[in-house]
């Protein structure tokens, strides 16, 4: 995973100049890292089970959508 996330670093400064000056002398990406598995649940299931959630009104945000593959 450090592999990947310092490749990724690198290859997105080199193509994004302003990148170097925004993150100069700090990190692009976090030390760590996530990893969680659905087990035998499809995409599909969860794309459902999401949109299908009680959300409280003042919790909704505007710009936040779950898409179909």
């Amino acid at each position: 995973m450090q592999y990947i996330k310092e490749f990724t670093s690198r290859k997105l400064q080199m193509e994004y100049k302003e990148l170097n000056k925004q993150f100069w002398g700090q990190h692009l990406w976090a030390r760590g890292y996530f990893v969680a598995s659905s087990g035998k649940v499809t995409d599909k299931v969860i794309i459902e089970f999401i949109k299908n959630q009680d959300i409280m009104e003042n919790q909704k945000t505007d710009n936040f959508s779950v898409d179909d593959f």
